[in-house]
């Protein structure tokens, strides 16, 4: 069957040869293609074309790592499935459009979904091609060479219009900070799950649990299971004060499945068990309202003795 393909709209047309010619006065750099893929198979014979031009071809099959791999190493193209578990695929594409680091890397969708909707999703959600598998390599591959040629233009004609940086990217981002911010972003992001550890945030980021300590003690002066434990606590009391829920329900939140085991982390870090911090908060916010009503009564009086 022959793969259809959808392409956004660009401002800019450029014939395959001006590509081509365009490709041979860069700067040199290969060209980095993430591929992320459950069924990586189907994309074997496209990675090994791509390979042999050749490109830096990164494949993963772990949809979770996309944001971050991103993030870290910036690709000038992804390949992503539109049908990963839970429509992931839409989402991981929302999320890299709307970070400035990553929005100008362009995404190209493929998937065996032929509906309109989904079409449209997949374009409405920043892609710059949506492909029908299965689909043929030579047409792909072309593609590919489009797409990281336009942006690879857009990119230089930004970079002539614009003014000299005052310092580079890497004096104004060092990487430890860099890891921290994507380290950090992902804790925040997966708050409830009771498996959330620094293992496993170093197995994503492809560093040793050891590393990101460091990183995490020289930005934030914790380690990586003191900072997860004090962003629970601190998302814990928060919600304690400001909401109504039950405190089985808040436990859940902030990624302890049994309340018991949640009090007893909460009165060790707060000394009050979450029911004593609730009831004292809420006390404290009562003192403050009736001070603030007492302040503002004073003020009336003042003001209407003085009126007389």
């Amino acid at each position: 069957m022959m793969s259809q393909i959808f392409i956004s709209k660009d401002s800019c047309g450029f014939s395959h040869d001006s590509v081509r010619t365009y490709m041979g006065k860069s700067s040199g750099k290969i060209p980095h293609v993430l591929i992320v893929d459950r069924d990586m198979q189907q994309h074997r014979l496209l990675v090994g074309a791509l390979r042999s031009i050749p490109y830096e071809v990164t494949v993963l099959e772990n949809e979770n790592q996309t944001y971050s791999r991103a993030l870290l190493h910036l690709p000038d193209l992804i390949v992503l499935d539109l049908r990963l578990p839970k429509r992931q695929g839409l989402n991981i594409a929302q999320m890299l459009k709307g970070n400035p680091s990553t929005r100008h890397i362009p995404i190209i969708f493929v998937s065996a979904l032929n509906e309109e909707c989904d079409r449209l999703m997949g374009l409405k959600a920043g892609a710059v091609d949506y492909i029908l598998k299965p689909y043929y390599v030579s047409e792909v591959q072309e593609r590919i060479h489009i797409h990281i040629s336009l942006s690879q233009q857009r990119a230089e004609c930004f970079r002539s219009a614009a003014p000299p940086p005052l310092e580079s990217l890497e004096k104004l981002m060092p990487a430890n900070v860099t890891i921290k911010q994507i380290a950090k972003e992902y804790i925040l992001s997966n708050m409830s799950d009771p498996t959330l550890k620094g293992m496993h945030i170093a197995a994503m980021l492809d560093l040793s649990v050891h590393h990101l300590n460091m990183v995490f003690e020289a930005t934030e002066g914790l380690t990586v299971f003191e900072f997860i434990r004090n962003e629970r606590m601190t998302r814990a009391a928060q919600m304690l004060k400001q909401t109504s829920m039950d405190i089985a329900s808040i436990a859940l939140e902030v990624g302890y499945p049994t309340p018991s085991n949640f009090s007893t982390k909460f009165k060790k870090f707060w000394q009050k068990s979450p029911l004593q911090y609730r009831i004292a908060s809420q006390a404290g916010d009562y003192l403050s309202q009736s001070e603030s009503l007492e302040e503002k009564g004073d003020g009336l009086k003042s003001a209407d003795h003085g009126n007389r």
